[in-house]
């Protein structure tokens, strides 16, 4: 069973936006979409309307900074000191070249820091490079599961 990718985005542009770019890396990893850093924290606990998901983490989180509800800093947070969830390989995908929010997401634990493209084609392959490493080259957490792709 494939580890889905967690998507944490409120701008439907950049979501839509997004999703195409992942689709166009022909991951085979479902990609669950939260639109606000509570639902974010409601889906990695599985609770609320998670509470019957499938148990275990996300390959990856890809995670704006900017959200309603609770922000992209404190999802952070929250994912790197919960136990089960520490481990969990959490990429900002943000808008922001402050360097407040840089220092501060690396002081937190981010696995990586991504400003979203301008250019719709540098946006969809770096989103698409994204998800082939997290999702494909990466080797998680013990106890994780992980997609080999078929040879040709």
């Amino acid at each position: 069973m494939l580890k889905p990718i967690l998507l944490v985005e409120d701008n439907p542009h950049d979501l839509e936006l997004t999703l195409i770019a992942l689709e166009k890396s022909q991951l085979a990893n479902e990609v669950i979409v939260a639109r606000d850093g509570a639902e974010a924290l409601d889906y990695l606990h599985a609770r609320g309307k998670y509470a019957n998901r499938t148990a275990g983490n996300p390959a990856v989180v890809l995670l704006d900074l900017k959200l309603p509800k609770v922000d992209g800093i404190e999802v952070l947070r929250e994912i790197r000191t919960t136990g089960m969830l520490r481990s969990l390989p959490v990429v900002m995908l943000t808008s922001s070249r402050e360097e407040q929010d840089l220092l501060r997401s690396y002081e937190l634990g981010v696995n990586a820091y991504v400003v979203k493209p301008v250019d719709f084609k540098e946006f969809v392959r770096a989103i698409a490079d994204l998800g082939v490493f997290w999702a494909v080259l990466n080797e998680p957490p013990p106890g994780s599961m992980r997609y080999i792709r078929p040879q040709n």
